[in-house]
């Protein structure tokens, strides 16, 4: 049996690492390292763009954007907005998915970035309710759709780029910074808020001071756009070029061949109800005065920062485990402990405990949650072969994802509007984590101790039973 080296043993020499058997001469580069920095920089911006929006549907737009009267009804309506963004997500896959695996990953990484940008940016210039009535909202929702047809593509673009770049033993460990810099996106969104709610009043805040961290949007698309078109494009896909295995229609190769793939990434992807549940639904539930729980949004925010710091350093660590131990494990750990965090973490804030609330929240975000954020980039990249494998995951996961962009919704109409409800809220938590786990525990497993240029291949090399096994089972998946 082929040995699979371990995380720390010593990397290939970049320029000698092979894109696969068949590979043309002159596409032999691997830059794992600097592709898992752009995709750390470039998720990193391109989620500050996506949550700042979601902190501002929490915090702000129910009092500028929809009528007065009735806050609960305001504050379920502004969520929605958020939600609409994952609507747009899936319709986005299929677009995004196609011209990543037909064209190349570094142009759709491009296009998402401009496009969230100059959509972010313009959601700062929207007059509000009191200035034009429906049509604010109206056009609050056309923007939200256009950034989540951007997220759409976002992170199966850069997964793809730093899967395919990295080498193979070390993919759970560079897949995972594209995650890491989702977190740091999430660090970055309530920063910028923190000083204007410290600073200004809530007049300046409600008139013009919520639209500096949309504004500032413009230095996101200027450094990511730099960072992100220095990068290659990855040798499997240039390989494919060369080769002329680029299907002519990817989709129908995906939905044909992959389709069980495609379906348990979906199930998988129920798992983000988490991550929006922490950071919207619990910033309303905690804040708003029609639920009497009293929190600041100074102290939720804080908490959602620190939180964020320890992921960002505890994901790559749980990647770096997943190439030892394999994805599978550290996934369902992670989903186990989610399950059981995020219902506790709903319970707490009812309770009105700031300090079990901080405690729980960074238990929750920051370590066990990281688990799953960390390794589900390489687990479902290993699922598809090079040709489809950014419209698979982008596919699968953006399906999953509604539930997630719904979740805040779904959680305030639970709560009801006097917050009795949480336990229902808590309920529905676990039963997300609980398909998610089934999913994930049903998939293939080993899959990372194949080789990248084996990945869905329906004929390798019988080099070794154990990794034959491996690719044979995947591949009729």
């Amino acid at each position: 049996m082929t040995p699979v080296p371990s995380p720390g043993a010593p990397e290939p020499t970049p320029d000698a690492t092979p894109a696969g058997p068949g590979a043309p001469s002159h596409v032999t580069t691997r830059t794992p390292k600097k592709a898992a920095i752009a995709a750390w920089v470039g998720s990193a911006l391109e989620y500050y763009d996506f949550v700042i929006y979601g902190t501002a549907a929490s915090l702000i737009f129910p009092k500028i954007f929809f009528p007065e009267g009735n806050p609960a009804a305001a504050t379920v309506a502004s969520l929605a907005t958020f939600g609409v963004g994952y609507v747009a997500r899936p319709v986005g896959s299929f677009l995004l998915g196609h011209i990543g695996d037909k064209l190349g990953r570094k142009k759709v990484l491009i296009f998402t970035l401009l496009l969230m940008g100059v959509s972010t940016f313009l959601v700062g210039c929207l007059p509000t309710y009191q200035s034009i009535g429906m049509l604010a909202p109206v056009l609050l929702v056309v923007l939200r759709l256009l950034q989540g047809l951007s997220a759409a593509g976002e992170q199966a673009g850069a997964n793809s780029m730093s899967f395919e770049h990295a080498p193979d033993h070390r993919r759970g460990f560079f897949t995972s910074w594209t995650l890491s810099g989702t977190q740091g996106g999430q660090v970055l969104a309530p920063a910028i808020f923190l000083p204007l709610a410290a600073l200004l009043s809530e007049d300046q805040l409600l008139s013009w001071g919520w639209r500096i961290p949309f504004f500032l949007s413009a230095v996101v698309v200027v450094v990511g756009f730099v960072i992100r078109r220095t990068l290659d494009e990855t040798p499997a896909f240039e390989s494919e070029v060369e080769s002329q295995a680029v299907p002519r229609t990817p989709l129908s190769v995906l939905l044909r061949d992959h389709w069980r793939a495609v379906l348990r990434v979906m199930f998988a992807a129920f798992v983000a109800m988490v991550n929006t549940l922490y950071t919207v639904f619990a910033l309303a539930f905690a804040t708003k005065d029609t639920y009497g729980v009293g929190f600041s949004s100074t102290f939720m925010l804080w908490v959602a920062i620190i939180s964020n710091l320890v992921a960002i350093a505890v994901i790559p660590f749980w990647g770096s485990v997943s190439d030892r131990v394999g994805r599978k494990p550290v996934f369902l750990g992670g989903l186990a402990g989610s399950a059981v965090l995020a219902a506790a973490y709903v319970a707490v804030i009812a309770s009105g405990n700031q300090a079990l609330t901080a405690i729980v929240g960074v238990l929750l975000a920051g370590i066990v949650y990281s688990a799953t954020n960390a390794v589900w980039p390489s687990t479902y990249a290993e699922y598809f072969p090079t040709s489809v494998r950014l419209s698979g995951m982008a596919i699968g996961t953006q399906f999953g994802f509604a539930l997630a962009g719904f979740t805040p919704t779904i959680a305030a109409a639970l709560l009801g509007g006097s917050g009795d409800g949480w336990p229902k809220v808590a309920g529905f938590a676990v039963v997300a984590c609980a398909i998610s786990a089934i999913a994930v525990a049903t998939g293939p497993r080993g899959t990372h101790q194949v080789p990248t240029e084996e990945l869905g291949r329906r004929t390798v090399r019988a080099s070794s039973p154990v990794r034959t096994t491996a690719v044979t089972r995947e591949a009729s998946r």
